[in-house]
């Protein structure tokens, strides 16, 4: 199911990122990477925050929607 379906609180490990390759490129530059834990930690008018890695990071919902868990 895609990110964007996680409820505020929950941790799931990221299982494939869809997406053209810049996209993907961009996530993990992020540290947003298969096989990496990611929470959610708020959702503010569809944007999400993540924690990943021991950071925070504001997604919005149409990126959220290619990250699989």
């Amino acid at each position: 199911m895609p990110l964007s379906m996680l409820s505020v609180g929950s941790t799931d490990t990221i299982k494939k990122i869809t997406g053209k390759d810049e996209v993907r490129r961009f996530l993990s530059s992020l540290g947003l990477v298969e096989g990496e834990c990611v929470t959610v930690v708020s959702e503010i008018h569809g944007n999400l925050i993540l924690g990943v890695k021991d950071s925070r990071i504001a997604l919005d919902r149409s990126l959220a929607n290619r990250i699989m868990v």
